[in-house]
């Protein structure tokens, strides 16, 4: 059992799926933190009879916000030197973060994306792969760095780069915001070869067209308001 790692796990109206998350997590990992992002359904009331740890927005932010306050929560424990960032809805295998998180540790790396392109997906619809396609282009030219599946939520990084991260996109677009955290900081990171499957359960849970233009959106101003 791993107590030098966090595990955080945004989540919203997951109450079907979410303690299924937690026991798989919690067979390698201790401290695992889910973030309820404002709810309408049990899936607070699913988490507090788990043994994982309970945080809650008010309202709903949106999965950025609801990570960046899973990373501060984990940053008050000075025992955690490791961060793995997960879905709620099942569609990763925790063990792709065990390798993920070797990886990490054996190359001296701050961050390590998962990819499912150089892994494999299991019944990826059309859209939604043409969509992360283009989100990869579109992050790679304007922060300058290449991952070929830059919006994938199973991430492992280190506490130097957990400290420096302030995610400010409250949305999905919070992911190519850490592309750029990563080139702006020149923080060394590697891609890993994962396994992502969609249930018809996490299909109903995906990015409908609206969000993606809003993840493109706020990306695109995010980065106007920066220069």
């Amino acid at each position: 059992m791993k107590e030098d790692t966090a595990v955080i796990i945004p989540v919203f109206n997951e109450e079907k799926i979410v303690l299924k998350v937690i026991r798989s997590v919690k067979k390698y990992f201790n401290v695992v933190i889910c973030v309820d992002d404002g709810s309408s359904d049990r899936s607070s009331e699913v988490i507090l009879h788990s043994k994982a740890t309970l945080v809650k927005h008010p309202i709903n932010l949106g999965a950025g916000a609801a990570t960046q306050t899973g990373i501060d929560f984990a940053l008050q424990n000075k025992q955690i030197k490791y961060f793995v960032t997960i879905d709620a809805d099942d569609q990763h295998n925790i063990e792709d973060a065990l390798r993920m998180l070797k990886s990490l540790r054996d190359n001296k790396l701050d961050i390590v994306f998962g990819s499912r392109f150089i892994g494999s997906v299991e019944s990826i619809s059309k859209f939604k792969k043409l969509f992360l396609k283009t989100a990869a282009i579109f992050s790679a030219r304007t922060s300058g760095i290449y991952l070929s599946d830059p919006h994938i939520g199973l991430r492992v990084f280190n506490r130097n780069f957990a400290e420096n991260l302030n995610l400010t996109l409250p949305d999905f677009s919070h992911a190519s915001e850490i592309i750029h955290r990563v080139a702006d900081g020149k923080f060394k990171y590697a891609e890993v070869p994962v396994h992502v499957s969609y249930s018809d359960y996490s299909k109903s849970k995906g990015q409908p067209m609206l969000n993606s233009v809003n993840i493109t959106t706020d990306l695109f101003f995010h980065r106007i308001s920066k220069k």
